[in-house]
C-alpha cells in the first residue's frame, strides 16, 4: 500500500468531511476514495471515520491520525527536498582545492558564486599544489581541485579548460622592457625564474621544451614556489619569468611584455575522482572556469576542442575540457 497517498487522501477527506467533495479536489471518482479509505482504515486496525450518522465525522482514532499525518507527510516533503538538494550537490562539505597563486580577487568570486548557485553548501578550501591536488585527490583526502595541465590521471574526471597566455616578467630597467613583445631567442643568456618542477612536473617540462625550442637555454634555472619571491628575484636581476600580465602589476618595478609565437600558455582546469565523485564537484568546476574567465582581462570564450591541440587563439574558455598549466599546483 503506498501510505503517503492514502494518507493525503485521509486529511482531504477529514477537512471535507464529505466523501463527495473530497473526491472532487482530489480528481477521482467517489468510490475509489471510499475505497482508499477502508484500505487504510484495515491496514492501521481502526475506523478512522463514524459514518453511523448523516454527517461524517472522526473517530478518536481518525483525530489523532490527523494530527500524525499532517506532520508525517510534512517530514516526508522536507526528505524529498533534501534529497534533491543532495543529488544537486547542495548539502554537505566540498573539500577544494586552488593553486596557491589563485589572486585573491578569483578566490572571493569564486566562493560567493557557489554560494550563490549552490546554497546549503560548504566549501573547504585549500591552497595545493597540482602535485599535492593529484595525490590528495587519489587518497580520497580532496572531492575537487583545479590543476595545472598536462595531466597524466586516467582516473579521474576534467571540467571546463581555461587558458591564459604568458608574458615575460622583466626588471623595468632591462633593455628588452622597450620592446614591445618578446621572442624566447631575444632572453639568450638570461637565467629563469620557475616553480620547483614536482609542484608540476609535466607543465615544467613543457615550459623548458618550449624555450629550448625557441633559442632559450637558460643559464641557471632558479625555483620560486609563490609570486611574490618570484618577483624579488626578477627585480634584483636574478632571471626573467614567464607570467601572465596581472602578477606582474603587483611590482612597479617590474615590466609584462607579451611572448612573440609560442605555446607558453597556462592550462587549468577542475579535476576531480571518477569513481564516487562529490555531487557538486562539477558544478565547482564550471562556476571555477567561469570566474577564472571572468578575473582575467585577456581571456575570452571558445569554442570546444582537443585540450592537447595546439589552437590559434591566445586564451580560450572551453566547455567540458581537459587542459591546464602550473606554476605550482
Amino acid at each position: 500500500m503506498d501510505l503517503s497517498r492514502h494518507l493525503r487522501y485521509f486529511l482531504v477527506t477529514a477537512d471535507e468531511m464529505h466523501f463527495g467533495r473530497a473526491a472532487d479536489r482530489l480528481g477521482i471518482a467517489q468510490p475509489p476514495l471510499s475505497q482508499a479509505i477502508r484500505r487504510l482504515e484495515r491496514e492501521l486496525g481502526v475506523e478512522l471515520f463514524d459514518r453511523s450518522r448523516r454527517q461524517v465525522e472522526l473517530t478518536a482514532a481518525g483525530r489523532i491520525l490527523l494530527t500524525e499525518a499532517r506532520e508525517l507527510l510534512a517530514r516526508e516533503q522536507r526528505l524529498r527536498v533534501l534529497m534533491r538538494k543532495a543529488r544537486d550537490g547542495a548539502l554537505g562539505t566540498l573539500r577544494a582545492a586552488v593553486p596557491p597563486e589563485t589572486p585573491a580577487t578569483a578566490m572571493n568570486a569564486l566562493l560567493r558564486r557557489l554560494a550563490g548557485t549552490v546554497p546549503g553548501l560548504e566549501v573547504d578550501l585549500q591552497e595545493l599544489t597540482t602535485a599535492e591536488q593529484l595525490r590528495s585527490l587519489a587518497s580520497a583526502q580532496l572531492d575537487v581541485g583545479l590543476v595545472y595541465h598536462p595531466v597524466e590521471a586516467g582516473d579521474l574526471r576534467f571540467g571546463p579548460m581555461v587558458e591564459v597566455p604568458l608574458g615575460v616578467v622583466l626588471p623595468r630597467l632591462s633593455p628588452l622592457a622597450r620592446m614591445p613583445e618578446i621572442a624566447l631567442c631575444d632572453l639568450a643568456g638570461h637565467d629563469l625564474v620557475l616553480f620547483p618542477r614536482p609542484t608540476a612536473p609535466a607543465w615544467y617540462d613543457h615550459v623548458l621544451e618550449t624555450c629550448r625550442a625557441g633559442g632559450f637555454a637558460p643559464g641557471r634555472v632558479r625555483h620560486a614556489r609563490n609570486p611574490e619571491f618570484m618577483l624579488g628575484l626578477v627585480m634584483g636581476d636574478r632571471g626573467v619569468a614567464f607570467e601572465q600580465e596581472a602578477i606582474a602589476r603587483r611590482e612597479p618595478r617590474v615590466v609584462w611584455r607579451p611572448l612573440a609565437g609560442t605555446s607558453l600558455r597556462r592550462r587549468i582546469s577542475s579535476a576531480w575522482p571518477a569513481a564516487s565523485p562529490h555531487p557538486a564537484a562539477a558544478r565547482f568546476g564550471e562556476v571555477a572556469a567561469e570566474v577564472l574567465t571572468e578575473t582575467s582581462p585577456s581571456t575570452v570564450p571558445a569554442a570546444d576542442g582537443d585540450a592537447d591541440t595546439p589552437r590559434p587563439w591566445t586564451v580560450v574558455y572551453t566547455p567540458g575540457g581537459e587542459g591546464g598549466y602550473g606554476t605550482g599546483v
